[in-house]
């Protein structure tokens, strides 16, 4: 393989929850006959995706609007989840080559009473709600009371994840930062979630919005990650938007938050690629899964994949010669469905680049396939990783 080994770079980038089908055993989670992109699709009155068109997405997965092509400019196909489970934690980890043995835990009928109290005790404000609940309808049944009395309001979702809303008026910022951040050490001797994440929003009632500085604080991974290996071998690892949080900076060299929405994710991405030669750039989009896929928000999920791809039609020529684009996803979070939950879905996989040839990958035994031709890619070890390279497949011939 003769990839050069001065300037290299790869653009992996999650379009968080982009699910294109059930997984086998979808109905083990509840989660039967699910589609994210095809359903979303048709309950829009179809999508115009033509980037992604030419890439081979209308190949994977019927998608009203997309159509198939016999003449994709991308490598193409679907990935399973070997992991048992549907989260961000565990399906970005899998990305990056860790398999998860077991799912996490997670609270269907809230935390046990001494976390909660462990809770009231550290920030010396009330616990209320403590149990599953809409990210957004929780704002909306019980800010009142925390406009009242400054309580934190605690929920938490199908996830293994525990979630405390909180006005930025009544609690700050960095008060909220701070008790989510001790909340995590709690959890981890009573009741061990995933992450702990900062819900803050603003506005009064019949009008509450959530803000922009959301702020996830995650468990370690829980072994080697292809961050490390790339990380351990000076090259750059620049997580965007919430891929650090996610793997709580482990491998990570350098943290660029975005605090908008996902053009700030897609901008700051564009400048990294610019800023750097070689390495690797990690990008999550998470407005497709917080703001779209948990809401049942059909029209925005659509218009949100349009903006997407019409970035990418800007994107894909300034891609050097050597140069990788990985777009996948980590979950699916059918908006089509009654439930606001993450589901069980093959994830996409599209790889692009001026060496990759027109391929159909077909199915993908696991999300962890991506972390060893990205490892392959950068002529690292990725025999002893827990997937299977498809570089060599893909690559043009000299």
């Amino acid at each position: 393989m003769s990839i050069n080994d001065k300037k290299r770079k790869a653009v992996l980038i999650v379009v968080d929850s982009c699910g294109v089908g059930a997984l086998p055993d979808a109905k083990d989670f509840g989660d039967e006959g699910v589609n994210t992109i095809s359903h979303l699709a048709k309950a829009a009155g179809g999508v115009n995706l033509p980037n992604m068109e030419k890439m081979g997405l209308g190949n994977i997965t019927d998608i009203e609007g997309v159509s198939k092509t016999d003449n994709a400019i991308g490598y193409y196909g679907k990935s399973m989840e070997k992991s048992k489970a549907k989260d961000t934690t565990t399906g970005h980890w899998e990305i990056a080559g860790l398999i998860s043995k077991k799912p996490f835990n997670t609270y269907p009928n809230g935390f046990p009473q001494k976390t909660i109290e462990a809770i009231e005790k550290m920030s010396g404000r009330k616990v209320v709600c403590n149990k599953p609940y809409s990210g957004t309808e929780v704002i909306d049944d019980y800010a009142n009371e925390q406009l009242k009395n400054g309580s934190l309001i605690v929920y938490t979702s199908a996830d293994s994840v525990l979630q405390i809303a909180a006005h930025e008026e009544i609690i700050s910022i960095e008060e909220l930062y701070k008790i989510c951040e001790k909340s995590l050490a709690i959890c981890n001797e009573f009741s061990p979630v995933a992450r702990v994440i900062a819900r803050p929003y603003l506005g009064s009632e019949g009008n509450y919005k959530r803000t922009e500085r959301r702020h996830d604080y995650s468990v370690p991974p829980s072994g080697e990650t292809m961050l490390d290996r790339i990380s351990k071998n000076n090259l750059p690892v620049i997580g965007i938007g919430k891929t650090s949080d996610i793997f709580a900076g482990v491998g990570i060299t350098e943290n660029r938050k975005t605090n908008k929405n996902n053009l700030d994710g897609i901008e700051k991405t564009i400048k990294a690629i610019k800023e750097i030669d070689k390495g690797l750039i990690f990008t999550n989009l998470v407005d497709f899964d917080m703001k779209f896929g948990h809401r049942n928000d059909v029209s925005g999920y659509a218009n949100a994949l349009s903006e997407f791809d019409e970035w990418l039609g800007g994107f894909l020529p300034k891609l050097k010669d050597d140069d990788i684009l990985i777009i996948t996803a980590d979950h699916g979070c059918d908006p089509s469905t009654p439930s606001t939950d993450h589901s069980r879905e093959y994830t996409p996989m599209i790889l692009f680049g001026s060496r990759i040839k027109s391929v159909n990958l077909g199915v993908r035994e696991g999300f962890s396939d991506i972390s060893a031709t990205v490892l392959e890619y950068f002529s690292l070890n990725h025999r002893e990783t827990k997937g299977s390279s498809f570089l060599g497949e893909c690559l043009k011939s000299e």
